[in-house]
Order: C-alpha cells, then sequence, then structure tokens
C-alpha cells in the first residue's frame, strides 16, 4: 500500500507541515479549573512524537461568561490558562509538531446554571423552545472581541494557527442554522444574511493577528442535536455561505463530517471537504472515522454495534492522492494509537489497536 499522499509537506503562507495528518479536536475535560496541566502537555506530546503534523486543540473556551458549561474544559483566556497552553505548546514543538487552539462558545448548547459562571445565562441568536437568551448588539459585540482576544493570545504564545469552532450546533453554528436563527434584525434572515457574525468575528480575528497567521474554520452539516440537519442543499447554497467566510480571511475550512467518504450532494462523488475546496479555492481537511475498522461514530461511543461500513484506508489514500482535500484530520483513532501515522507510514497495520469508548476516561 502506496501511503505516500499522506506525508507530503503541506504548505500555506506561515503553515509548513511535514505531513498532512491533523490532529482532530476532540474534548476531555481533564483541565481541572480550565487550566491545561501536565497531564494534557503528555498527552498532545505524544501524538506530536507519534508523527501527526499539525494538531488542533480540543475546544478552548473564549472569555464570555456562558462560553463553557464544564470547569474542567480548558478555557483559553485566563493568564493561568494560558502559562498552561504555553507548556503544552512548548512539548508539543519540541516533539515535531504544529499546533492550533480550537477556539469556542457553546452558546444554546449550554445547559444553565453550568460551568465556571452558572449565574450567567446560556446566550445564542435566538430562544431555543423558550429557553436562553437572546443575544444583544452589546453581547455579540463583546462576544467578537472575545474570538479576536483569544486568536491574538493565541499568536503571542507561538501557535502555528487558530481553528474556530463553528460546527456542531455550537454559538457560530446556531448563528449559520436557520432552525437556530429566528432573529429579523442583520444577524437574521437568508443564509447568506446568517454567515454576518461568523463574518465578523473572523475579521476581527484578522485583524488582531495580521494577514499572514493562518486562521481555520471549522464547519458541519450535522448538529449534536439533529445528525440530519443541513446548512446547504446544493452546491450552490454551500458556496453561497461559504464564500463571506473565505473573503472574511478564513484560510483553511475544516469541514466536519461523521464519515470521511460519503458524498456530500446527489450526483457527485465528492465529500463536503470536496465541494469547500473546489468552491472557494482554499485548502480543507477532511474529516470523519478516519482509521477506524470498527462501529462507526456514536455507536462506537455507546458501545453498540454498527452494521454501516467504514472509509478504509485505501479510499482515504485515494481521495488524498486525488487532491479532493488537503489534510485529514484523525480523532478517536489516535486515542487509541497514539503513533498512528508512524505506524501508517510503515505499513504497521496490524499493530493498529481499535477505539474503545473507555479510553476517552484517561489521557494515555
Amino acid at each position: 500500500m502506496n501511503t505516500s499522499a499522506l506525508f507530503r509537506p503541506f504548505s500555506h503562507g506561515s503553515l509548513q507541515l511535514p505531513n498532512r495528518i491533523v490532529m482532530a479536536p476532540m474534548t476531555r475535560r481533564s483541565s481541572p479549573g480550565g487550566i491545561p496541566n501536565e497531564a494534557v502537555a503528555d498527552y498532545y506530546r505524544r501524538r506530536a512524537e507519534g508523527g501527526v503534523g499539525l494538531i488542533i486543540s480540543e475546544g478552548a473556551t473564549i472569555g464570555s461568561p456562558a462560553a463553557s458549561n464544564n470547569t474542567s474544559i480548558p478555557n483559553f483566556h485566563a493568564a493561568e490558562s494560558l502559562a498552561g497552553w504555553a507548556r503544552v505548546l512548548a512539548a508539543v514543538h519540541a516533539a515535531g509538531a504544529r499546533m492550533a487552539p480550537q477556539l469556542w462558545h457553546q452558546g444554546l448548547s449550554r445547559a444553565e446554571e453550568t460551568g465556571p459562571c452558572p449565574n450567567a445565562p446560556s446566550e445564542g441568536p435566538s430562544p431555543i423552545d423558550g429557553r436562553g437568551h437572546a443575544m444583544s448588539d452589546t453581547d455579540i459585540a463583546s462576544v467578537i472581541d472575545a474570538y479576536a482576544s483569544a486568536a491574538e493570545a493565541a499568536q503571542w504564545l507561538g501557535f502555528d494557527a487558530v481553528e474556530l469552532h463553528a460546527a456542531h450546533g455550537y454559538l457560530i453554528d446556531q448563528f449559520l442554522w436557520g432552525q437556530t436563527n429566528q432573529r429579523s434584525d442583520r444577524y437574521g434572515g437568508d443564509a447568506v444574511e446568517r454567515t454576518r457574525f461568523a463574518v465578523e468575528i473572523i475579521q476581527a480575528v484578522r485583524r488582531a493577528v495580521g494577514p499572514r497567521f493562518p486562521v481555520i474554520f471549522r464547519f458541519s452539516q450535522w448538529k449534536t442535536q439533529d445528525y440530519t440537519a443541513r446548512l446547504a442543499e446544493t452546491p450552490g447554497e454551500l458556496e453561497r455561505i461559504l464564500t463571506p467566510l473565505a473573503d472574511a480571511g478564513v484560510d483553511i475550512f475544516h469541514a466536519s463530517t461523521r464519515r470521511f467518504w460519503q458524498p456530500e450532494f446527489e450526483g457527485s462523488r465528492l465529500t463536503l471537504a470536496g465541494w469547500s475546496r473546489k468552491l472557494t479555492g482554499c485548502p480543507t481537511i477532511g474529516v470523519g472515522s478516519v482509521g477506524l475498522a470498527g462501529p462507526d461514530f456514536m455507536e462506537a461511543l455507546t458501545g453498540h454495534s454498527s452494521a454501516a461500513g467504514v472509509g478504509s484506508i485505501d479510499e482515504l489514500l485515494e481521495r488524498m492522492a486525488a487532491d479532493e482535500f488537503d489534510l485529514v484530520a484523525v480523532g478517536r483513532a489516535l486515542i487509541s494509537n497514539p503513533d498512528w501515522p508512524s505506524k501508517v507510514h510503515e505499513a504497521r497495520f496490524a499493530e493498529l489497536k481499535s477505539f474503545d469508548k473507555a479510553q476517552l476516561a484517561t489521557l494515555a
């Protein structure tokens, strides 16, 4: 098996990677008080030593009181937390990988009275079933500033890029999705008008970090509360959504799907990452059940078996060789195999371990 497509260098602006393998962001809730500790640094260091080119951190919340629902989710604004992230970054860089923090606000997905600021009401574009606080212009401006401040801190600490979490039904995605954005002001409206909040965040981040610091934008069609949800039903609709984001300053689109190999629109074999690359001209990251040999996605997490097939490494290599997408993000396979890239590069496939949901309870 020729795995060379995965191990070509990648270069985009100031981001220089030795290969095309990205560690996908995965929430671990293992940073007491929101501070990444030595165990977190060791966890990421092992994946860097295992051959990953770029690590995208677990979601780290911005400096907004309603951003987080758990005190053990790391944040990216408090001084102690930023010092912890500096130690994580030093360990990753020493092992030869690059790293980007994923900046996160949970929006109305956050349950009330949870997280570091339990008295802060959950916030989003519009209440959901009467629950939550519809953000005012002042609230929106404050959150935009918090994203920009976090990105500026990432650049100052020496990170190699930054990712904005705009997928899976969290805050930015709530503004993008018509079912959760019922606003009648300038942040609501049709699919293009609903991109305004994301566009203003990207523009603020770009002003904070300058023209060459890479900005990655993770988006999805599916939501944690609705796997069938879609932002776009056709390639034309997707283009109308992604074009304002690219124009605002996105460098790389991280197209989150549950299964990397599945075609996104009828009549084409292209995946969501493939379409994103074709429509915007920006590099893209494909992701979804990469490297798994057993049950897929939520079934693996719940322990239920699945009859659904999982895309093979052969298909991944074929799509990578054809430049359908530029990078591939590996998630759960890296939980069970910190050295997944090295083993794949050396064709030691028989040594790869299956993912076990029990592994999520540790930072091995």
